[in-house]
């Protein structure tokens, strides 16, 4: 009886414990075992009609991140990191890699990155408890501060603190695209095919684009908390031509920009799919601005039409 009592003082004391914590304390703990620990997760991902089946595994393997998504439908494909190098093994070309301190496809990168600088686009708000891959889970719910981009949840394990679930929401709370963990295992310690990922002599990093014919665009406006994270010379599907390439991100909402000449064929003023992706063309002289990103059409026409040539 005294070990039944025990257990239930823990067990509420633990309680408690979670539910003094505000949604920033629950992401930034989300974020330092999103790098921390290791683990293999199986995860689908839905956008529209589209089902994606993943496996990612994470470790630590003297002392740098080591991590593996595996795409599990169409021709075998994997995207490998070590340390800040990500390597695409795919059928079809040989591997190669480029610098990145995350594999993208899988969570957001800012998820496992410093939540602070989320606070300049999204509130954080905490909401409901739910049971994702047999685990509980807490919401927290990241509102857009403006209308420039969309709302986005994240559901935590209450046990490890790494993510179970995250959606994003139009502004008609209608739900654009879902990453859902549907099996969780916590290791003890690295998995072998990560010892061995990091023992590999992999490609070199490619180096990037050369910018001596580049032209300095600038942007006379950007949403609050978007910043450009690259820049390089780019080629649009259907465009020959290189083409001046930008990308944008508030850590959630990714925007690739393309200025090149007007084709013959004129391209569509705006375009919106079912997952919530929408592009814009803005004309600018002989030039042709596309915007393309998973915020509303509104945003990538303002964006577009604040870019000027300095």
């Amino acid at each position: 009886m005294r070990l039944i009592l025990l257990a239930l003082l823990v067990l509420t004391f633990s309680t408690h414990a979670e539910e003094d914590l505000s949604a920033k304390a629950w992401l930034k703990n989300m974020s330092q075992a999103m790098r921390d620990k290791q683990f293999k997760v199986s995860i689908i991902q839905l956008q529209a009609d589209h089902i994606r089946p993943l496996v990612y595994i994470h470790g630590i393997v003297d002392n740098q991140e080591i991590a593996l998504l595996e795409y599990l439908n169409g021709p075998p494909k994997n995207a490998i990191r070590v340390g800040n190098r990500v390597t695409f093994i795919e059928h079809d070309q040989p591997a190669y890699s480029v610098s990145a301190p995350r594999i993208q496809g899988v969570w957001p990168a800012a998820l496992a990155g410093d939540i602070s600088q989320l606070e300049q686009g999204y509130q954080f708000v905490i909401g409901g408890r739910s049971r994702i891959a047999g685990r509980p889970g807490q919401m927290i719910r990241l509102l857009a501060k403006d209308e420039n981009r969309y709302d986005a949840q994240v559901w935590v394990d209450m046990e490890t603190y790494l993510p179970l679930r995250f959606d994003t929401l139009n502004q008609e709370k209608q739900l654009l695209e879902q990453t859902m963990v549907v099996e969780l295992l916590e290791l003890s310690e690295p998995a072998n095919i990560l010892i061995e990922a990091a023992k590999q002599d992999w490609p070199a990093v490619i180096n990037q684009a050369e910018r001596t014919d580049g032209k300095n665009w600038q942007f006379t406006w950007l949403p609050q908390g978007f910043d450009v994270v690259v820049r390089d010379h780019h080629r649009l599907i259907g465009i020959h031509e290189p083409v001046e390439y930008i990308a944008l991100t508030d850590g959630l909402a990714n925007i690739s920009v393309y200025v090149a000449r007007s084709g013959e064929n004129p391209m569509p003023n705006e375009l919106l799919t079912r997952n919530g992706l929408s592009m814009v063309v803005v004309k600018v002289g002989a030039l042709e601005v596309v915007a393309i990103g998973k915020v509303p059409s509104e945003t990538l026409e303002r964006i577009a039409n604040s870019l000027v040539l300095k």
